[in-house]
């Protein structure tokens, strides 16, 4: 039913594709240019790296994995599973099918799933899929139609006594030293 006409198999790992021409280069010709010498071209610069796509610091959270803890750190979190516990890194991004039961600090907060608790952020965007319960204190909030927020909503400029909850709270060596020079 099928026939062969012609056999590409030499080259081509057997897939029946014909292999890629081989590049040519014009070469001069002794009698077409006899007294020009022969240029090879310059060789090109590389590239520019390309940016990726994702920071080398998010951690993910993957869909069907299930967390019980607190995660803090200086990067980026995807969840996209279920979380049970605070979470305080720089930038968050809870996927569609994500949720968190806890408290979100972060300096970016993208909600695309749900939360369940307090919202401590910089910047809010809760996306037309997102389902948020609890309060959130922020500097820029913005809410896509569609999505349902119960709780209250406060804003946090950087001079105002709310802001201090925005930034990181002081390791709790810190606190003991300037507890102590407030005794003295």
């Amino acid at each position: 039913m099928f026939t062969k006409s012609k056999s590409y198999d030499s080259g081509s790992n057997g897939l029946g594709i014909p292999p890629a021409p081989e590049p040519t280069t014009p070469t001069p010709t002794a009698a077409s240019t006899p007294s020009l010498p022969v240029t090879t071209p310059a060789p090109r610069a590389p590239e520019p790296a390309r940016p990726a796509a994702r920071s080398s610091n998010l951690s993910t959270l993957s869909a069907g994995v299930k967390y019980e803890g607190n995660i803090s750190g200086a990067g980026e979190l995807q969840v996209d599973g279920s979380l049970k516990g605070d979470v305080r890194v720089s930038r968050v991004v809870i996927g569609e099918g994500g949720s968190v039961e806890g408290t979100v600090h972060a300096d970016v907060l993208d909600v695309r799933g749900r939360v369940s608790g307090a919202i401590v952020a910089k910047q809010v965007k809760l996306h037309a899929t997102a389902r948020v319960e609890g309060d959130i204190t922020q500097e820029q909030l913005a809410i896509d139609q569609g999505a349902w927020f119960q709780g209250r909503c406060n804003q946090a400029k950087r001079d105002t006594p709310g802001a201090a909850m925005l930034e990181a709270p002081a390791p709790k060596a810190d606190r003991a030293d300037k507890a102590d020079k407030s005794a003295a």
